[in-house]
């Protein structure tokens, strides 16, 4: 079943704020992961492939790096006749300062779209989804409310998560709000939501009208009012919220298992295209078990990498461990053991910038010097 009659609403900014490194000049939708995507592509990507479209990407600050990442929308196939990508973003920052304020400033956009559905989802989540198993779902069950869940152990970063308890026929009877965190495995919720977007508006109004601003409180009010039944995703997910985290995953794509879960050739993850020439590899040059984009020069060691696209790795360097991202260069002769190196940073030549693996260590341009923050102590020979 087609998602055809669903808008799509992504929310680009979400937990920002758990980010700042990462985050200070883009949303944390814009963030580079895997070498030549951004978080935002899977979703989006997700949304398309199952046929919804028409998607906003509602971005509060910090934007210019996600609008020039979606341009027309054309690569991830809605700039059509009868299909759009549009970056929504406030006239005010106030306009957009909650969840339930931003969906209400966004009501003409929404009100007037053909589509009857609505499906909000995070900018923060990476998976491969089929949207039209969950519209199926929600139309079969004739469900209100659709909330998509995982069965994991709650993520770390998350302030007030949400899980919720299910009976047999998938039928929220309890949501939890902040529940304790343990290493055992729940039901968590992140924050897709599918609904028909009139029962969006009129819960959002009456919230509004009691000044309630807190998303995560209307939703749980909600199990008690309406039929509220939750989706279980079985597939690989992701949930980014802190460094770690980005590490984390980074790290994991690197393997086989997960690339195939989340690279799937019926369900394409689409991307800003750039024309690089491929990677040119030096005689001096060892790589190992890493993802190296295209338009790169490796004449150093690089083991358990991320290297984005463009990137220089000088002859007698060893990376290890590492996230690059694109047009970074790295001097001969350097060492530098589990970092994030942001976009188009210099490193000189005869540098060692070592993290750990619990407390990788960041790196970004700064006019022609290089700020390092990390959670904990490092190692930086200059």
């Amino acid at each position: 079943m087609r998602c055809n009659n669903v808008l799509g609403l992504i929310f680009a900014g979400t937990l920002d704020e758990k980010m700042p490194d990462l985050t200070s000049s883009r949303t944390m939708a814009s963030v580079p992961i895997g070498g030549k995507y951004r978080i935002i592509d899977f979703v989006l990507s997700n949304m398309s492939n199952s046929g919804i479209n028409n998607v906003g990407v509602v971005a509060t600050k910090n934007y210019l790096s996600l609008a020039d990442h979606l341009g027309s929308g054309s690569a991830y196939d809605l700039s059509k006749r009868r299909s759009q990508l549009t970056l929504l973003t406030p006239y005010n920052g106030s306009s957009f300062s909650s969840y339930p304020e931003t969906i209400y400033n966004m009501h003409g956009y929404i009100e007037n779209s053909r589509e009857e559905y609505v499906l909000l989802s995070p900018g923060n989540i990476i998976s491969n989804f089929d949207c039209t198993d969950l519209f199926g779902f929600h139309t079969k069950k004739n469900a209100d409310i659709t909330v998509i869940y995982n069965k994991m152990v709650v993520p770390s970063g998350y302030d007030r998560p949400m899980t919720i308890s299910v009976d047999d026929n998938g039928r929220v009877n309890r949501l939890f709000l902040n529940p304790q965190k343990t290493d055992t495995v729940e039901n968590v919720v992140f924050g897709a939501i599918l609904l028909k977007k009139d029962l969006l508006m009129q819960e959002i109004n009456q919230a509004l009208a009691v000044n309630q601003k807190d998303i995560k409180n209307i939703i749980q009010a909600a199990v008690g009012k309406y039929n509220v039944y939750g989706f279980e995703d079985k597939g690989y997910t992701a949930a980014i919220t802190s460094n770690q985290d980005y590490f984390n995953f980074n790290m994991d794509l690197i393997k086989k298992e997960v690339r195939d879960a989340l690279f799937n050739p019926q369900r394409p993850i689409y991307t800003k295209v750039r024309d690089d020439a491929p990677s040119r590899y030096g005689l001096t040059s060892s790589v190992k078990n890493s993802i190296i984009a295209q338009g790169c020069v490796i004449n150093g060691e690089v083991e358990n990498c991320v290297i984005s696209k463009g990137v220089y790795i000088g002859e007698g360097a060893k990376v290890s461990n590492s996230i690059i991202m694109q047009d970074t260069k790295i001097g001969c002769n350097t060492n530098l053991n589990y970092v994030i190196i942001d976009k188009d940073v210099k490193i000189q030549d005869g540098r060692s910038l070592m993290g750990y693996d619990s407390y990788p260590v960041y790196s970004k341009k700064i006019c022609s010097l290089m700020e390092v923050k990390s959670n904990e102590n490092f190692i930086l020979r200059i």
